[in-house]
């Protein structure tokens, strides 16, 4: 018992020092810093190694050279809300100028972003973006609904009026342009009779959840004609359970995104279309909007990036919208 009081003095102590010399234990907030002259800027986004956002921090990383800004980039190695919390909290204690970050969790990343938010930083969100619209200044995407309704249209397409049932694969509740897309696909497939859905699943973003996805489906409706993917890692799985199952290029994959391996697999058949972003152009738009937002220039709040559904009759032309996989 006097070992346990001891060792509690000793806590309040250190307390009682941290506050003597202005620091606060477990400090999340805080006066705002002052920012006056501040070029630095903080991309975090979904994940690492994607094409995706590699090319979208090599659109951001030219603006930013072009504005006279410092951007740094961090990665969380996984999609996943509490990764990237840990690099979004490491920023309070040295808020850049401003954050531009595609949150993992509409929701769940609210509370970390608005810590740095407090401490003087302007938030522009690029890609997914937070339920809350009042915490960024800005918010740069693809129009994810339309993509989805896209994605559905080019599916109808492929079909040829032929009937069948269609699995829609997600990758993790709460990933707002995911979720968008799935929701979209849903609701233009309603207006092609001979298509029917059997729902959307969930894939945790796992390529071999996918898969396995793919599998259990085939074996539970003999009369499957579509799968629509609404990524690149539920592409790439979904590509892989029609592989295992010898029904490549029997089943119409429609993918979301248009990395390079997607693109093989475009090439190759595995693929039918996949629908392509520019997210190149988000990265670019996600710097202009913050460093307008720190300088005091007018923001737009919502601004939407083209969407383009690529064949393989069309894909030759429309190169340019193929995701880096280096700057």
């Amino acid at each position: 018992m006097k070992r346990t009081l001891t060792i509690t003095g000793s806590i309040l102590a250190a307390a009682a020092l941290l506050a003597a010399c202005g620091g606060q234990v477990g400090d999340s907030g805080g006066e705002p810093v002052d920012q006056a002259g501040n070029k630095d800027l903080t991309l975090i986004t979904g994940t690492q190694n994607e094409p995706f956002y590699i090319s979208l921090r090599c659109g951001a990383e030219a603006a930013a050279k072009e504005a006279g800004y410092e951007l740094t980039t961090q990665e969380p190695a996984k999609f996943d809300a509490t990764l990237q919390t840990e690099k979004v909290n490491a920023l309070v204690s040295d808020p850049p100028a401003a954050l531009i970050i595609a949150p993992t969790d509409d929701k769940a990343m609210k509370a970390p972003i608005q810590q740095v938010q407090n401490k003087g930083s302007k938030i522009v969100e690029v890609d997914t973006a937070l339920a809350d619209e009042s915490v960024a200044a800005s918010s740069i995407s693809s129009n994810n609904a339309d993509g989805g309704k896209l994605a559905a249209q080019t599916m109808a397409e492929l079909a040829g009026g032929k009937s069948g049932s269609v699995l829609v694969l997600d990758t993790i509740a709460g990933t707002s342009t995911t979720n968008e897309r799935a929701q979209g696909f849903e609701e233009e497939l309603k207006n092609h009779p001979n298509l029917k859905s059997i729902g959307v699943q969930f894939t945790q973003n796992e390529p071999a959840e996918a898969s396995s996805k793919v599998t259990a489906a085939l074996a539970a409706n003999p009369d499957l004609i579509g799968i629509f993917a609404t990524n690149l890692n539920t592409g790439e799985g979904a590509a892989t359970g029609l592989r295992n199952t010898g029904k490549i290029g029997e089943i119409n994959l429609v993918g979301f995104d248009a990395s390079p391996s997607e693109v093989d697999g475009l090439r190759k058949g595995e693929f039918q279309a996949l629908i392509a972003q520019d997210p190149a152009a988000i990265g670019r738009q996600g710097v202009e909007q913050a460093v307008a937002a720190i300088e005091g220039e007018p923001v737009e709040r919502k601004i939407l990036a083209e969407l383009h559904a690529i064949t393989q009759d069309n894909m030759d032309a429309n190169e340019q919208y193929f995701y880096k996989q280096q700057c």
